[in-house]
């Protein structure tokens, strides 16, 4: 079994994050997408979604994100 890589695009290193997200203008509140990160990309992809004013979680890999 291969471990998640991180999704920030170009890079290939095991993740160690996850970025729990949502666009709430097509997303219900009960719709989360999950992206993987690195610890290098972690602060990048929780800023890039931010920035957008997306609701946006961080949480360990082998946390279940919250319901």
């Amino acid at each position: 079994m291969t471990s998640p890589q991180c999704s920030r695009a170009g890079c290939r290193a095991d993740a160690q994050w996850q970025v729990v997200w949502r666009n709430p203008r097509i997303h219900s509140a009960d719709r989360r997408k999950v992206w993987t990160a690195c610890p290098d990309h972690v602060g990048f992809l929780r800023d890039y979604l931010a920035s957008r004013s997306f609701p946006v979680e961080v949480l360990a890999l082998d946390t279940a994100p919250a319901s």
